[in-house]
């Protein structure tokens, strides 16, 4: 699994936050554990493999929000069975 953040700028209030979230699952079907936080600026979610950060960026840019930044990692499933 890849672990994919994303920061944005523009995200205000929870609207905002589901806004992002539908945003990515509709241009990354198989993305997963997808999570918005307007107060930290970013959006997290996971993926099986890597993704087109140029797609990305243009999504949420086309939803009318500022794409700043993605980074992505190998995800390392944390717990007692992890």
């Amino acid at each position: 699994m890849i672990k994919t953040t994303v920061k944005i700028d523009g995200m205000m209030c929870g609207m905002c936050e589901a806004h992002i979230s539908d945003t990515i699952r509709k241009a990354f079907p198989d993305a997963k554990k997808v999570s918005a936080s307007r107060k930290n600026g970013e959006a997290v979610f996971l993926t099986e493999s890597d993704i087109d950060s140029q797609a990305l960026e243009t999504a949420i840019e086309n939803t009318g929000y500022k794409f700043i930044s993605c980074s992505s990692e190998p995800y390392k499933k944390h717990g007692l069975f992890g």
